[in-house]
C-alpha cells in the first residue's frame, strides 16, 4: 500500500486501545507501520538496487523484530530529547513509558505493514531469506479509497469532537477516538473479506475465457481501486498470455483474441544475456507473468545494441478505466551489445549507474 495508508493504519491501531498500555504507543505504532519502507533508501544506489531490495528483509517475519527495535530506539531518542528540554512525560498525569510495550506494539504495527503489502498484487516475501517465494493477495490496489476514507474519518472525527468540547468547557477525554479507530480497522477487514469473495468470482469468470484450445498453466486477477467488482485477469499458456477485463457484478468478460493476446518470443542470445543481467535476474525472480521481448537495435549506440524489454502483465491495465495501460509500470529495458555484454539497464525509464 502507499505510505499514507500505512501511517494512518498505525495511528488507528494505536488509538484502538493500545495507547492505554504505555505513553508514546500511538507514536510508535504510527512510525512502525511505515518503517519497513526504509528499504527505499536503496534507491540512492540506483533503480535496480532499489528494485532488488524493496520488500526484502525489512518486510519479513525475521526482520520485523529488528524494525520494531529500530522504532523503539527512535522513540527513546525522542523521549531523551524531550527530557533534556524539560518536556518529559508526566507519569502522574498520563501513562508511564513502558519500553517493553513500546517494542511489542511497534512489532504489531510492523506486521500490519507486511499484511497490507500482501493485499496488493506486487507481493511480499515474509519468509525470506529461508523461503524466497513471493506471495500476493491481489485484494486491494496500491491505493484503496474506501479504506483510506475510513482511516481518515476515524482520526478526524474525534479531533472535531475535541474542539467542540473545548468550546463548551467540557473535560478533555483521556483516550479519545477508540471506537472510531476500531470501526476503521473493521472496515478494512470487512472490505478485504468482500474483495476476497469477489476475487473468487473473478477467477471463475477468467476460467471461461476462450484460449483457442490452449491449456492454462496459471492465472490471476488484479484489483481496481474503489470498485470491488472490476478485475483485470491474466492467463498463461505455454505459448502466450491472455488478458481480460472482468465485471463480477454483471458477469461480463471483455477479452479480444487479437488485442489481448501476448505471444512469448523465442529465447534468442540477446534475451538470454538480458535475463542473465542484474536487472534480468531480479526481474525474473519477482515477476509472476513476465513478458520478455526484443525492441530491436538502439540506433543511438554505435555498437547497435539490442534493447530487450521486461514487462509483468499483472500491471498491464489502467486502474482508472477498463482498458490496457499506455505505459506498463515496473518495466525494464536492458541494452545487450552484439558480443553479449550489457551496455545499459533501465527501470521505469531510470538508468542504473
Amino acid at each position: 500500500m502507499e505510505p499514507v495508508t500505512h501511517f494512518l493504519t498505525g495511528a488507528c491501531l494505536g488509538r484502538s486501545g493500545f495507547n492505554r498500555k504505555t505513553a508514546y504507543a500511538t507514536l510508535a505504532m504510527t512510525l512502525a507501520a511505515e518503517a519497513p519502507d526504509i528499504d527505499m533508501l536503496w534507491g540512492l544506489r540506483g533503480p535496480v538496487a532499489q528494485f532488488e531490495h524493496h520488500r526484502g528483509i525489512t518486510h519479513t517475519f525475521l526482520g520485523a523484530p529488528f524494525m520494531a527495535l529500530l522504532v523503539t530506539g527512535a522513540v527513546w531518542a525522542w523521549d531523551r530529547w524531550r527530557t533534556r528540554r524539560g518536556k518529559a512525560v508526566d507519569t502522574a498525569a498520563s501513562q508511564p513509558v513502558r519500553w517493553g510495550w513500546i517494542w511489542a506494539l511497534a512489532l504489531i504495527a510492523d506486521l500490519s505493514h507486511i499484511l497490507l503489502d500482501w493485499t496488493n498484487n506486487y507481493g511480499v516475501r515474509p519468509l525470506f531469506p529461508f523461503n524466497p517465494h513471493w506471495s500476493y493477495g491481489s485484494l486491494f490496489f496500491l491505493f484503496e479509497p474506501v479504506f483510506f476514507a475510513a482511516l481518515v474519518t476515524a482520526l478526524l472525527i474525534p479531533a472535531v469532537f475535541g474542539l467542540a468540547d473545548r468550546e463548551i468547557g467540557a473535560r478533555k477525554a483521556r483516550f479519545r477516538g477508540r471506537g472510531w479507530a476500531i470501526f476503521a480497522l473493521a472496515v478494512g477487514v470487512l472490505l478485504g473479506c468482500w474483495r476476497w469473495a469477489e476475487k473468487q468470482r473473478a477467477l471463475h469468470l477468467l476460467a471461461q475465457v476462450d484460449l483457442q484450445g490452449a491449456t492454462a498453466i496459471k492465472s490471476t486477477v488484479n484489483p481496481y481501486p474503489g470498485n470491488p467488482f472490476d478485475w483485470f485477469g491474466v492467463v498463461e499458456t505455454r505459448g502466450f498470455y491472455r488478458t481480460a477485463f472482468l465485471d463480477t457484478r454483471t458477469g461480463q468478460i471483455l477479452s479480444r483474441s487479437n488485442a489481448d493476446t501476448f505471444y512469448k518470443q523465442p529465447v534468442t542470445p540477446a534475451i538470454r544475456a538480458a535475463e542473465a543481467s542484474w536487472l534480468g535476474r531480479v526481474y525474473m525472480d519477482w515477476s509472476q507473468y513476465p513478458l520478455v521481448f526484443s525492441l530491436g537495435t538502439d540506433g543511438r549506440l554505435q555498437n547497435r545494441a539490442t534493447a530487450i524489454r521486461f514487462e509483468d502483465l499483472r500491471f498491464a491495465y489502467n486502474p482508472l478505466f477498463l482498458r490496457p495501460a499506455t505505459h506498463i509500470p515496473l518495466s525494464g529495458v536492458v541494452l545487450v551489445a552484439p558480443d553479449g555484454s550489457i551496455d545499459e539497464m533501465r527501470l521505469n525509464g531510470h538508468v542504473q549507474r
